[in-house]
């Protein structure tokens, strides 16, 4: 899930505000089956992290992950990556090692040959949904092609809702109509094609399967309660975030959509209401004895 429009996706600032968040929904099961995945191969461990902005999924991963491990971090923006080296150094892997780290200053296209070369595992975080199919073709293909497996987490299936004190859904029809437009808004090229949006779980799963992998996936829904203090500012950049997008599909609505913006961050603030952001992670290996 992302803050707001496009040219928001990977600020430092919101990458900051959702890391305590990601690492609290994932999937701990999926994540033990890649530790089972790396036990089983030869050492060092070779995991690439596509996407990696300042280096949270490699935060969370390295602690959990079997040593020795060597990272690949792969990202276009260099003052991301420069932030990931220079908290890289404070981590250690789950034998009290620190991994080695390289860093590609790079787009994540096209998936090639060299890019995967010496990989074990290949990951990302909150990727998927702003890739076109083609480009996720050609992951599942490459990682096919030299038999590796992929831990692909807070993948966002696209539904969004208020909660209320008791946690339950609630929403009117303002919701559901800021909703629609927030989707229509995911499709949109991010630069390389048009988005799988809230489609990517259900696409790559599907393509994984085809290829021959064995794929296991989790609900990682965030939930933030109402009247959050854990996750500060988190809520209501969603809201903004999500106000932005729809006055972006349908300008002709921007009084409209700010009164809801207006009143729904009226209730964040009050404590009345909370939020909950589907998200899907997906572990996939080669079933053994494929090609």
């Amino acid at each position: 899930m992302r803050a707001s429009t496009s040219h928001d996706l990977f600020s430092a600032q919101w990458l900051a505000l959702r890391e305590g968040l990601d690492a609290q929904s994932r999937s701990h099961r999926l994540t033990g089956l890649a530790v089972d995945w790396l036990k089983a191969r030869t050492a060092p461990h070779g995991i690439i992290d596509l996407g990696s902005g300042s280096g949270s999924n490699q935060r969370f991963l390295a602690p959990r992950l079997p040593g020795p491990q060597h990272w690949r971090l792969v990202d276009h923006d260099p003052e991301l990556l420069s932030h990931a080296r220079r908290r890289g150094r404070r981590l250690r892997d789950r034998a009290g090692a620190p991994p080695a780290v390289e860093t590609l200053c790079r787009g994540l296209s096209p998936i090639d040959r060299e890019l995967l070369t010496g990989i074990d595992l290949v990951t990302a975080s909150a990727l998927l949904d702003l890739m076109p199919r083609a480009w996720a073709a050609a992951l599942v293909a490459a990682c096919a092609a030299q038999g590796q497996a992929l831990l692909l987490t807070l993948n966002v299936d696209g539904d969004w809702a208020f909660l209320d004190r008791q946690g339950a859904r609630v929403e009117d029809s303002e919701d559901i109509a800021v909703r629609t437009l927030f989707q229509t808004h995911q499709y949109r090229d991010k630069g390389l094609g048009p988005a799988l949006a809230g489609e990517a779980p259900a696409v790559l799963a599907s393509m994984l399967l085809d290829a021959g992998f064995q794929v296991e996936s989790d609900a990682t829904p965030w939930h933030l309660v109402a009247g959050d203090t854990t996750h500060p500012g988190l809520a209501e950049a969603l809201v903004v975030g999500w106000h932005d997008a729809a006055v972006e599909e349908a300008p002709a609505q921007r009084a409209r959509l700010g009164a809801w913006r207006d009143r729904r961050l009226a209730d964040l603030h009050a404590g009345e209401l909370g939020v909950t952001v589907g998200h899907r992670d997906l572990f996939a290996c080669p079933i053994r004895g494929a090609p």
